[in-house]
């Protein structure tokens, strides 16, 4: 099967790759350009591990193919922190122990960031309904759910 070139910017870093045309974005962030936090734990878009901001846009990136990143923009994990700063949000999950395992903690902080930037000042009940579609095997959700309140309420003092 023929490669598909794509043209990118992740993390506001441009980016070009050959991938398969059936490769998912998934397996090019992790296995062609090493950008491992994205997890897969389903393959079928379920629990959100491999969650990623598209133009603006939570997505499963096991759901999207590689080619479709053309001239769009990524947003990944690893682009969260500045430097040996981390985003509130990382501070805030590491402060309330918002993680165990580790697997699904990328997808958590990604859903979390964009539900951040569209909801500054989001209700409990909104943040739930925010995370529902990640899924985490090892631990409670309130945790979680305090970290992002938490993390909220900095960003709104910053």
């Amino acid at each position: 099967m023929a490669g598909v070139a794509v043209s990118t910017t992740i993390n506001g870093d441009n980016f070009e790759y050959l991938c398969q045309p059936d490769e998912t974005l998934l397996d090019v962030l992790r296995d062609r350009l090493g950008l491992t936090g994205a997890k897969e734990g389903c393959g079928t878009g379920d629990c959100g591990a491999c969650s990623i901001i598209l133009d603006d846009r939570l997505v499963c990136s096991c759901l999207v193919l590689g080619a479709e990143a053309e001239g769009r923009r990524v947003e990944t994990i690893e682009g969260m922190a500045h430097g040996d700063t981390l985003h509130p949000l990382q501070q805030k999950f590491l402060e309330h122990a918002a993680l165990q395992c580790g697997i699904c903690t990328p997808g958590f902080l990604i859903a979390a960031k964009d539900l951040l930037a569209k909801n500054p000042d989001p209700t409990e009940e909104e943040i739930r309904f925010g995370l529902a579609g990640n899924l985490c095997r090892c631990t409670g959700y309130d945790k979680i759910v305090r970290a992002v309140q938490d993390a909220a309420s900095v960003m709104k003092g910053a």
